[in-house]
């Protein structure tokens, strides 16, 4: 098979097909071409999140950034097209250790992993480590990817085994995925399936369900909509230019109170990086899809744009239309943690700078009412409290710094406790949250926020310059920490008749302040030498 006619010929999952000679990427060809929606677009096309990995002659490539002229004559294998037996065995093992949650990135994931284990020894965790590095996961936390991989090549310990209920589907002994989908709602904040079908991709996000035939549509840079019959064809119309990864420093807009002050902090804007751009669509007359499909954005995406864009559209041009954000516009146009200037002394008083934001006082004072919030004007990217714990995770962790004491112990507003403990050797958890109905699903979601609250600790910021222009537009830019960087973490559930509330967000607070306290509380986070700079 060869590039003839205008067209490309090439095979997928064992059939013969063959798409336009457009300048498509495989991606694009794979899922607007040929219907295949389990490789996915998380960096719109940046090469750096692995969302989109397929096999290309039985080695692992992004799809998104190779033409599909590359594939010309070749053999490409997603995860649907991988042995049925390779299937059951990786979304079941992912299913049971909770190693997907959204189950956005876990699809090109299950396709590397595949290949590696062939020719990798099967305790070999530093080369499935390394294998990882081509690739991001803002949900679980990577520790139980490696529990997942355990789990499928069979070389997980008895007690590990029993912990986890490997059975077929994932239902062992007590484990109900009805219930564990209730445990995952309520720590993710939106409606959530829990399930094998998940880990392979199946989760039901917004342009996976779009119809066949929709228009394509984009923004064009200008404030609005470049729609076209293609997604090639509508970023063509935008002028989209590739983002980048900027040279710029991290700035701090705030400076600290005067005062005298046990504790003092500084942060800047962070990017709640979720791996799913922000999409939706909609027929003409009808309710758009939600871009919170099994996966909220850790908040971001109640304020998407998307929704109400694509219900427009779709009447304005008489034809359903997929309204698709870029990396890129979701960087720009999507809401940031406030960045803060704090003082705060062990008795609990102390003064808040921040940046001004709706509700942020509010939430602040619900857990420190003696703290002085003072908001201020900033020009930069919008900002919002209903990301994770945005103001009141702030509060908590000075005020248990401004304590001093270890381990750390938080309760959060909604009445869910945390301690925590962090030290060389790793991380330890105990958090109490009402009934636990999963421990599984409760567990990942433990590890998924202690992952994300070293992140935010040590290694995440975007630069914003001073007229308010964000400059990091690629989703490696944001210091999302990266499985060789993540350490083990131990997690103690403890059970309870209350009603169940949401665990993780106080297991992110107690995380991230037992870690800055272990570092000697810098003042400016985040505290890694360097970080910027990360490769």
């Amino acid at each position: 098979m060869a590039s003839v006619g205008g067209s490309i010929a090439f095979e997928v999952d064992g059939r013969a097909v063959e798409v336009p000679d457009d300048g498509a990427s495989l991606l694009e060809a794979l899922r607007d071409r040929l219907g295949l929606r389990s490789p996915k677009d998380g960096c719109s096309p940046q090469g750096q999140c692995g969302c989109c990995t397929v096999l290309v002659d039985g080695s692992p490539r992004v799809a998104c950034v190779t033409p599909v002229r590359r594939v010309a004559g070749r053999v490409v294998t997603t995860v649907e097209g991988l042995a049925v037996d390779d299937q059951a065995r990786w979304s079941e093992a992912f299913c049971a250790a909770g190693a997907s949650q959204c189950g956005f990135c876990t699809p090109g994931i299950i396709v590397r992993l595949t290949g590696l284990a062939a020719r990798t020894p099967a305790a070999d965790h530093d080369a499935v480590e390394r294998a990882l590095a081509a690739h991001l996961c803002r949900c679980t936390g990577w520790r139980t990817i490696l529990d997942a991989w355990d789990l499928a090549l069979g070389i997980s310990s008895p007690s590990d085994r029993q912990r986890f209920a490997v059975a077929p589907g994932c239902r062992g002994p007590q484990r109900d995925l009805g219930t564990a989908a209730l445990r995952a709602g309520i720590e993710g904040g939106v409606s959530q399936a829990v399930g094998a079908a998940v880990a392979l991709g199946g989760g039901g996000f917004a342009d996976d369900t779009a119809p066949e035939g929709a228009l394509v549509a984009v923004p064009d840079g200008m404030g609005g909509w470049a729609v076209a019959e293609t997604l090639v064809e509508a970023r063509a119309a935008a002028g989209k230019v590739q983002g980048r990864r900027t040279t710029a420093d991290l700035r701090h807009p705030l400076a600290v109170p005067e005062g005298t002050w046990d504790v003092t902090l500084r942060t800047t804007w962070v990017e709640p990086a979720y791996l799913e751009t922000d999409a939706s669509w909609c027929e003409p007359g009808g309710e758009p899809a939600t871009p919170l499909a099994n996966g909220g954005g850790f908040g971001a995406k109640l304020s998407s744009p998307a929704p109400a864009a694509a219900r427009r559209l779709a009447d304005e041009h008489g034809r359903a239309v997929r309204v698709l954000l870029s990396r890129e516009d979701t960087v720009r146009l999507g809401p940031k943690r406030p960045p803060l200037a704090a003082g705060v002394r062990g008795d609990g008083t102390g003064t808040v700078y921040v940046a001004r934001t709706p509700g942020i006082g509010t939430a602040i004072a619900s857990v420190a009412p003696r703290l002085e919030v003072v908001e201020v004007d900033l020009v930069g990217p919008p900002t919002s409290v209903d990301l994770r714990a945005a103001g009141w995770a702030e509060a908590l962790v000075l005020l248990a710094a401004a304590r001093g004491h270890q381990p750390v112990t938080v309760t959060t507003p909604r009445g869910a406790t945390a301690t925590a403990r962090a030290d060389e050797t790793g991380v330890e958890v105990r958090v109490e949250c009402g009934e636990v109905l999963d421990e599984t699903v409760l567990r990942s979601y433990c590890i998924g926020a202690a992952h994300m609250a070293l992140g935010w600790l040590s290694s995440e910021g975007i630069a914003v310059d001073e007229a308010g222009m964000v400059h990091d537009l690629t989703v490696r830019s944001f210091g999302v920490l990266r499985a060789q960087e993540m350490p083990p973490v131990e997690v103690e559930v403890v059970a309870s008749e209350a009603p169940p509330v949401n665990g993780s967000d106080a297991v992110f607070v107690a995380v991230a302040a037992a870690a800055w306290m272990r570092q000697g509380c810098p003042e400016e986070w985040p505290t890694r030498a360097g970080a910027r700079r990360r490769a």
